[in-house]
């Protein structure tokens, strides 16, 4: 395999970075914080190694990347910028551990933290924990539009358009619409940070959820999240675009370009949709019949809380362990489903629900008749059995991943509670697990470092739809 078109690509990604963390320094330097040192530091090595890499190898992407290419690539630019990106929080006096943990979570926009007492912590490292998570949001959304179609992970083939496939090569054209959707995604960060600031939140705090909101990232200012500010204004505001940064950006930008009706068209938004209002209804009124809460109030706590768990974004606008087993066994239940395909939200998705129904359903017209011909389809797309088998296999691949990932974390000394839900939070990007420690109203900070380190690999791997890091570990990859 020729990897010095990797390389390049790498070192393009180092350079750009890089060049993201003067902004954080910029802002120290404007209060007086000594801090900006750190992340001058790092921006220069991380830059010279990306400019390096990318003067070194510039003339050796000439007709694209091969599948191999584009799989070595993919987990390649995931697992290393990370690297880089805890450079700055290393520089602040964090251990090594946590800032490879903080940085993954945030490229990830897992939304775990290890830090507490956020409000005195400088306003760089606020910012930076905001700026992993909103450029690792568009990283998804490109991953999952462009790369991820034509490597045939998990049922993504169905996905494919003029920008990831038609060739043995993943073209050109991808640069035109990756320019695009950062205009789109721009854009919406924007309007969030405007209608934030326009309720309640400085400037400061507006910009910084703006970012982590539509990243469906989770990271936040204050240690209460959205429990700090006090207008429930703020918190619908936060579940519209945390249901916006869970929705295709292929249909955003078809809505902006003058089709706004293309999101409603969708199986996989009317399904979110849908789901979302039923489960927030249901319960707002067991909060209403069990807590004697006021149904406006009970319907704003649910709809926040369950948007922010389904489309993995982890904001917290209160503690729901309190509300009782059937609430807490919900949210267990919404770890799983993720946002849409091409959205920035994680999980298993959507998509991959809708296919499992129809196949379900299939199955069991074929069993009272065997004899019938029976074709499901997905938006109008007739899902071959190459779909389904990938469809089908992803689901054993995640649940299994959930399993070995729970075992090796009570190896770790940690209850079944904390093990079950840090893994499954860790491989749908969600953010808080349950129980006392990694709840809601807690944080990751007095975990082992080796459970630290067991978690960053499992975001890491859900974050990349597992199978592109699995097929790295089959020799036939490497073969000729």
């Amino acid at each position: 395999m020729n990897v010095r078109p990797i390389f390049f690509i790498l070192g393009f990604l180092y350079f750009g970075l890089a060049t993201s963390m003067i902004v954080p320094a910029i802002v120290d330097v404007a209060v007086g914080n000594p801090d900006w040192i750190a992340f001058v530091a790092s921006a220069l090595f991380t830059g010279a190694i990306g400019l390096l890499l990318a003067l070194s190898f510039h003339r050796e992407l000439v007709e694209g990347l091969s599948i191999r290419q584009a799989f070595l690539l993919t987990t390649l630019a995931w697992t290393t910028l990370p690297a880089f990106g805890a450079l700055p929080f290393l520089g602040l006096g964090i251990s090594y551990a946590d800032a490879v943990f903080e940085a993954v979570s945030g490229i990830t926009t897992t939304g775990s933290t290890v830090l507490d007492h956020l409000e005195s912590q400088p306003p760089g490292l606020l910012l930076w924990r905001s700026i992993l998570q909103w450029l690792g949001g568009v990283g998804i959304i490109v991953m999952a539009i462009v790369l991820l179609p034509y490597l045939r992970v998990g049922g993504m083939q169905l996905f494919q358009t003029e920008s990831s496939d038609r060739s043995e090569k993943i073209v050109p054209r991808a640069g035109d619409f990756v320019r695009l959707l950062a205009g789109v995604y721009l854009l919406l960060t924007v309007l969030c940070a405007l209608a934030y600031r326009a309720s309640e939140m400085t400037w400061f705090d507006a910009i910084n959820h703006a970012m982590t909101t539509l990243s469906t990232g989770g990271f936040s200012t204050h240690d209460a999240s959205f429990g700090y500010f006090t207008e429930p204004s703020t918190a619908w505001i936060a579940v519209v675009f945390m249901f916006l940064g869970g929705v295709p950006f292929t249909l955003i930008i078809q809505a902006v370009r003058g089709r706004p009706l293309a999101l409603w068209h969708d199986p996989q938004v009317i399904t979110l949709f849908r789901f979302l209002v039923v489960v927030s209804l249901f319960g707002a009124l067991f909060l209403v019949f069990t807590h004697r809460f006021e149904l406006l109030d009970a319907l704003l706590m649910t709809a926040f809380n369950f948007t922010s768990v389904v489309t993995t974004t982890g904001f917290s606008y209160n503690d729901y362990t309190l509300w009782g087993a059937p609430i807490v066994g919900t949210i267990f239940m919404l770890t799983f489903v993720g946002g849409c395909t091409g959205s920035t939200g994680g999980g298993i998705k959507i998509f991959r629900f809708i296919v499992f129904a129809g196949t379900l359903r299939h199955h069991l017209r074929v069993m009272v008749r065997p004899h019938r011909v029976v074709s499901e389809h997905y938006n109008n797309v007739r899902l071959t059995p190459d779909i389904v088998t990938s469809v089908l296999a992803f689901l054993v691949a995640y649940l299994g991943l959930v399993g070995v990932f729970t075992v090796i974390l009570t190896l770790l000394h940690l209850d079944l509670v904390t093990a079950l839900t840090g893994a499954a939070q860790a491989i749908g990007n969600v953010g808080p697990g349950l129980g006392d420690v990694i709840g809601p109203s807690g944080n990751f900070a007095s975990l082992s470092d080796g459970a630290k380190w067991v978690l960053s690999a499992a975001m890491l791997m859900g974050r990349l739809e597992l199978f592109t890091v699995l097929v790295i570990f089959d020799p036939e990859f490497w073969s000729n």
